[in-house]
């Protein structure tokens, strides 16, 4: 059993989100290479057990979502004060177990990275995924036209009930050239005036007509890559006098604590005022969290996965 060290929280983990990052740990293909044996899991909910020293503001009893990177996915978690956040007793610990990593990093993007203000259009690739269709819904809480990019006619449905205006299907198996101009064209059919912001957790050939759509002085806001790594013309960034914006929340977190507890409580209140709410739509028992994993890496799911430790 873990015993928690000064300014640390002992966590009977209750609930683990799932996302994209631990199949990429697992592999060792992600930017942080943990050492081994590696216990996945990135986000959790849980009660508090035991605090150690210099702990001042949690106590056993206490219902928190924490980060960890990896870690999760047991019975019991230590970990460092500053990694979590007290939820309130009425929001159900599954849902806040998919809190954190998604809406955070969508917040982050919007908020922070790509100042994102009312009126304007916004296109998300990828919309239907965990970040993605956080960044819709945070997206239409700030105000925004949110624009949803899907490869399902079941994802764009989802997009739509989580507040999307419009949207449109794309080819999951999408080829370079052609196929990209033609996808351009589309965007540019829905958005005739362009998008002033993307956001792409996507990547791979889906990157370059999303910039191509983007209005002039546009922001495309790099996330993440599920489909690849993208190949991007930079003439493109000069020709449209656009922003090609990196977004590591992770890094933001490290770097700027205070301001991502803030965005982290702006959140709470939204999802407390009912403007977002979480949408688990698969739960794992703890004994197939293997398999919670293996079904993210399909790129079939809708919202997001949990694997669910509450035995009560």
């Amino acid at each position: 059993m873990p015993a928690p060290a000064s300014g640390e929280l002992m966590v009977c983990v209750q609930a683990v989100g799932v996302n994209f990052p631990d199949g990429l740990l697992i592999r060792d293909l992600y930017q942080v290479k943990p050492p081994r044996p590696l216990v996945p899991g990135s986000e959790f909910c849980g009660v508090i057990e035991k605090v150690g020293d210099a702990v001042s503001d949690f106590q056993p009893g206490d219902v928190v979502m924490g980060r960890c990177g990896w870690g999760a996915m047991a019975e019991f978690i230590v970990i460092a004060q500053e990694r979590c956040h007290k939820i309130p007793s009425n929001l159900p610990k599954v849902e806040a177990a998919s809190f954190l990593f998604a809406y955070a990093t969508a917040y982050h993007a919007l908020h922070d990275a790509g100042r994102l203000q009312p009126g304007e259009t916004l296109l998300i690739l990828g919309a239907a995924g965990g970040v993605g269709s956080a960044a819709v819904e945070v997206g239409r809480a700030l105000g925004a036209r949110v624009i949803a990019a899907v490869s399902s006619k079941d994802k764009l449905d989802f997009a739509r009930s989580r507040g999307a205006s419009d949207g449109l299907v794309y080819d999951p198996s999408l080829q370079w050239g052609e196929d990209q101009k033609a996808l351009a064209a589309r965007f540019k059919e829905k958005m005739p005036g362009g998008s002033h912001l993307v956001v792409d957790p996507v990547g791979g050939p889906y990157s370059e007509p999303a910039l191509r759509s983007l209005a002039p002085g546009g922001r495309h806001l790099v996330v993440g890559f599920t489909a690849g790594i993208p190949r991007v013309p930079l003439n493109l960034a000069l020709l449209k006098r656009s922003h090609i914006i990196g977004v590591d929340w992770r890094m933001f977190v490290q770097e700027q604590a205070t301001a991502n507890e803030r965005n982290v409580q702006s959140l709470l209140r939204l999802w407390q005022e009912g403007s977002i709410q979480p949408e688990v739509t698969e739960t794992y028992p703890f004994s197939e969290a293997p398999s919670a994993i293996a079904r993210l890496e399909t790129r079939q799911t809708l919202g997001k996965i949990v694997v669910n430790l509450n035995y009560q």
